[in-house]
């Protein structure tokens, strides 16, 4: 091939611009409140305050998850915006692991570019919130980054398995099942590689750095309670392991995920002729061990964290990446040529295009003034895509109606005016006025609040990160905040009622809140559709 357009480093020029630079995109924009975003940054807060998980709160996964964005929170401030910065590095962190990895499996220039882009398009650039199921994946890709390495040769050989194996856990420690999984698909690896090398000195050092961090993060734990709070499937927790659950969804579901199951076994045809020669090809085994056991992971990781639905999209580009490869193997097709890159390129584009087209549809928006129906000469009932359902919830307040609160935790991060102007009302209370002496409950999806009315937050081994009945917290806990309420411990508590959400919020605190606390205020809570309440007791 002479004088293609894609050298070595071009591409590698271009594959670091495109990660760093759509990362950096949502730096420059405004966001609607985040459901769930509340979670984060209560355990960002706490634990930038100083604060220990399960000495000062318990949750039910590893802290792993809160590291990052608790660094952020000490950088610049315990803003809902520094989540957004913590998730700007991770996108960086992750697009770079990921083009690591295909460059130790000596992917071509143009596959892996092409690869990239799907990868950035596809995984990193709709997810600019943080959110535990997906730095779960960022640690294993690091990971795998530092695995590959040490797979090698070289001086950093075995610093890099060390820090494959502390990575790993780490992943394990944001969230138990795409943590887990991420362990079986490093051992997989390892086992191959030791098979096909026959030394057995990187899996054991592997093993031995994974066991000495896990030990490091979780012995200074165990006293407080480590063994209830982690979920291991033990009460009061439940499993979601369930064998009826796996089978419907790959089955009914997962098209993609089967689409390129097939397109791999198709393309592996030639090499499947010879087993022993397949065998021996390390660079393939390595690399198609890989793809395949991701394309497991996300298989069962769809199950196992099934909200929201698209948790276990980091698939593609490794899919892409295997699929593409082998058809530069067996075909003429060079993608470091100008014609093919660019024809495929912008495919990709085409076929991602709902990842990009969400921030220029915001600006068309915003230019068009068109009505939904539009009154036509005769009265005639015009039915299109817009309106051909009526809605019926009269408590929804479109995206487009929200507006920013004065308040710097909340700065760039707009919310139903009705939600506004109630923070503006509890600020203004005489409870709030008491700063660090307040008393407060705060069981809202407002986390922020924590830091504007400047309380001194409650802690110890039974506190819950956050007040997910079943989940994040539990009978026990549940007692105990009965008890408090019962005997009027609290200044100010703020319950969020959302009758749609099995028992997110617990209801039978509502019901003692109704019967000995006196409810002044209520508000919508910043979430789509807003048909959940923020509600303001006071003794």
């Amino acid at each position: 091939m002479s004088n293609p357009f894609l050298t070595p480093r071009r591409a590698m020029i271009l594959e670091c611009l495109l990660i760093v630079g759509l990362a950096c995109v949502p730096l420059f924009a405004t966001f609607p409140y985040r459901v769930n975003i509340f979670l984060s940054w209560e355990g960002a807060y706490r634990m930038s305050e100083g604060q220990m998980p399960y000495r000062d709160f318990g949750m039910p996964l590893g802290y792993g998850y809160w590291i990052v964005p608790a660094l952020f929170f000490k950088l610049f401030g315990p803003q809902l915006i520094s989540l957004v910065k913590a998730q700007v590095f991770l996108n960086i962190v992750g697009g770079l692991s990921f083009r690591y990895i295909l460059q130790q499996m000596r992917v071509s220039p143009g596959v892996r570019l092409l690869s990239v882009i799907v990868f950035v398009l596809s995984y990193s650039f709709v997810n600019f919130w943080p959110w535990y199921n997906n730095t779960v994946i960022i640690y294993q890709l690091v990971g795998l980054a530092f695995l590959f390495r040490g797979l090698g040769s070289g001086r950093w050989k075995w610093p890099a398995i060390f820090l494959a194996g502390a990575f790993t856990f780490l992943s394990f420690f944001t969230k138990q099942d795409g943590g887990g999984l991420a362990l079986l698909l490093a051992l997989a690896l390892l086992g191959y590689h030791s098979l096909n090398a026959r030394r057995w000195q990187e899996l054991a050092a592997f093993l031995g750095s994974y066991v000495l961090v896990a030990c490091i993060f979780i012995i200074p734990a165990a006293q407080y309670g480590f063994g209830y709070w982690f979920n291991h499937g033990q009460p009061p927790h439940s499993s979601r392991l369930a064998l009826m659950d796996f089978i419907d969804v790959f089955l009914m579901e997962s098209q993609w995920i089967k689409f390129y199951f097939a397109l791999i076994v198709i393309l592996m045809f030639p090499a499947i002729k010879n087993i022993r020669s397949l065998w021996q090809n390390r660079e393939l085994m390595l690399f198609l061990l890989l793809t395949v056991g991701i394309l497991v992971e996300a298989t069962l990781f769809q199950v196992t964290s099934y909200t929201p639905p698209d948790n276990n999209i980091f698939f593609h580009g490794f899919a892409i990446a295997f699929i593409f490869s082998r058809i530069y193997d067996i075909s003429a097709i060079r993608f470091e040529n100008l014609k093919p890159f660019l024809l495929t390129a912008m495919a990709i584009l085409l076929w991602w295009s709902a990842s990009y087209y969400k921030y220029i549809q915001r600006i068309l928006s915003q230019l068009s003034h068109t009505e939904e129906v539009a009154a036509v000469p005769g009265g005639e009932n015009v039915v299109n895509r817009h309106n051909f359902m009526v809605n019926l919830d009269t408590t929804d307040v479109p995206t487009g109606k929200w507006t920013f609160s004065s308040l710097p935790e909340f700065r760039k991060i707009y919310m139903p005016p009705s939600t506004v102007a109630g923070i503006d009302r509890v600020m203004a209370l005489p409870e709030v006025k008491k700063g660090k002496d307040a008393k407060v409950l705060n069981l809202t999806e407002l986390t922020p609040l924590d830091h504007a009315i400047g309380y001194t937050q409650e802690t110890g081994p039974e506190v819950p990160l956050w007040h997910h009945l079943g989940v994040a917290m539990f009978n026990k806990q549940l007692a105990a905040y009965t008890e408090r309420v019962r005997n009027k411990h609290y200044d100010l508590i703020l319950y969020e009622y959302a009758p749609t959400l099995n028992n997110f919020f617990p209801w039978a605190l509502r019901n003692e809140l109704q019967q000995h606390y006196r409810k002044i205020d209520s508000f919508h809570a910043p979430r789509r559709p807003t048909n959940a309440y923020i509600e303001v007791f006071v003794r």
